[in-house]
């Protein structure tokens, strides 16, 4: 049985690429990460306790939402 790799590079754009879909939800997930963290980030310190939360946890938050 015989094979071969095709190694000829692809024709401009024609290049795999993600699908659109993919890349909108990475960047409204950015946004929303963003939006969080800044949120979380203008509270006060007393505030951030009242919802159980330090300034240590506002990453990990933003980004596990």
């Amino acid at each position: 049985m015989a094979t071969y790799d095709d190694i000829r590079p692809a024709a401009p754009g024609t290049a795999p690429r993600a699908p659109i879909s993919t890349l909108l939800a990475r960047l409204l997930a950015w946004f929303d990460y963003r939006a969080t963290r800044r949120a979380l980030s203008r509270l006060t310190d007393g505030e951030l306790h009242d919802i159980g939360l330090s300034r240590a946890d506002i990453d990990r938050v933003a980004r596990t939402r």
